[in-house]
């Protein structure tokens, strides 16, 4: 039996990982009818089925709610990256289906969607469950506070009896430190959908024991859905109205750009389609100077395209990971959804992004009064860490043979059981 369960609630991804006892851990599966996985996209899907009743809902988490959101167009309420409402206050829950859900519901319903396809798997009795944090969330003025409150709220109606929180990216250097052959002070760098953590740690073996004294932590709400982002910004945005203008009596006006960028966030753009930003973007359509354009933002949002959205910014990225240009196809745009895109164009796009999270590191090197020469290894993690101009703020300032990366889906949700299941799990918490 296990004793220790770790959460990694990931923005784009959720994982967890069970404790085995004498330092090891495995990952929880799940099998729905997309297939059987260790890690499950955080998305829901809501649609009626008259099968269940009138006020029921099918309600589906991870691939297989992908899979009834792209089976059931139109019908089906999908929801992405729940993660980056935690910690903003302005989000009070979103309407499906006439029935309000707050942040708090919405993370329940995830995670018993998951305890429904861990079936069998999922263990009888959990002591103590350790859930990762960011050392900073996501969004323009985010709560912490807020944020730990909507946790607690979900996770004890799951009956966790005991329930501790751990910097996300200082799970991830207790994951690698498993794997170290010398005493080390490690640098942590955990890339998320939402937000990049570094964590600085000093590492030592005593009688035999791992020894951690945590040395400083930084963050910045910055990450790959930033990146996306930018992307949709420069090759979407501009063929669905930004930068048009509109009557208004006798004055000609901008389109106001804060329609766009509710749209260059796809994983908030379910969200955007139940706002009065939305109906008031509507209204505009009969005083546009080119109604076209915004017409089809309207239809993009309506027929809910903003996952296929993130599958064609997502195939552009990689591609761009490995060569200096690229193909962007993202079909619902028309013959303007096809276009070639440089990585030196992207890479300035991203600049301003890349600026805050280089200070981040910054941040935790001045704060540690830590050169680069004292860091014995650089961990990075998080799928963002492979964008060339990413790795290229660690490989300017650290030698090569200090940068090490692996565990990209993994690595958190294990470091947070194997924390779980030390004796001194209030050390770590945060």
């Amino acid at each position: 039996m296990a004793r220790a369960l770790g959460l990694d609630f990931g923005t784009t991804n959720t994982v967890l990982a069970l404790a085995d006892g004498s330092n090891t851990t495995h990952s929880m599966r799940f099998e729905s009818s997309a297939g059987i996985t260790d890690s499950m996209r955080t998305a829901l899907s809501f649609m009626k089925d008259a099968q269940l009743g009138a006020q029921a809902l099918k309600v589906e988490a991870g691939q297989a709610a992908i899979r009834q959101f792209i089976d059931n167009p139109g019908d089906a309420r999908f929801l992405q990256s729940i993660k980056t409402f935690a910690a903003s206050a302005l989000f009070q829950g979103t309407l499906i289906f006439a029935r309000r859900h707050a942040f708090e519901d919405l993370m329940e319903i995830f995670l018993k969607r998951l305890k429904t396809y861990a079936d069998g798997n999922w263990p009888g009795e959990v002591s103590r469950l350790v859930a990762g944090r960011p050392v900073h969330f996501a969004g323009a003025n985010p709560d912490p506070e807020l944020a730990t409150k909507r946790y607690n709220e979900a996770l004890t109606r799951l009956g966790f009896p005991e329930i501790h929180y751990v910097y996300e990216p200082v799970a991830a250097a207790y994951y690698f430190a498993q794997t170290l052959k010398n005493d080390a002070t490690v640098l942590v760098a955990d890339f998320g959908g939402g937000t990049t953590d570094y964590s600085l740690i000093r590492f030592e073996r005593v009688a035999g024991k791992l020894k951690a004294t945590p040395l400083g932590h930084s963050g910045v709400g910055v990450a790959g859905d930033h990146f996306d982002a930018k992307m949709i910004d420069h090759l979407v945005a501009p063929e669905i109205g930004k930068g048009t203008y509109f009557k208004s009596f006798d004055k000609l006006l901008e389109v106001p750009s804060g329609y766009f960028a509710n749209f260059s966030r796809w994983n908030q753009l379910s969200i955007f389609k139940t706002t009065r930003e939305f109906t008031d973007l509507k209204s505009l359509v009969r005083a546009s100077l080119d109604p076209d354009k915004l017409e089809l933002f309207i239809d993009l949002v309506e027929h809910d395209e903003g996952y296929p959205l993130y599958q064609a910014v997502s195939a552009t990225k990689l591609a761009l990971s490995g060569a200096e240009e690229a193909e962007f196809d993202f079909a619902p745009l028309g013959k303007a959804g096809r276009k070639m895109v440089k990585r030196a164009d992207f890479e300035t796009w991203i600049a301003d992004d890349l600026g805050r999270i280089e200070g981040a590191l910054d941040d935790v090197l001045e704060k540690t009064s830590t050169s680069a020469s004292q860091i014995d290894k650089v961990f990075l993690t998080g799928g963002t860490s492979f964008v060339p101009a990413v790795r290229q703020i660690f490989t300017r300032r650290f030698d090569q043979s200090k940068i090490e990366s692996g565990g990209e889906l993994l690595s958190i949700a294990h470091g947070l059981a194997l924390i779980g299941e030390s004796d001194d799990v209030a050390q770590w918490a945060a």
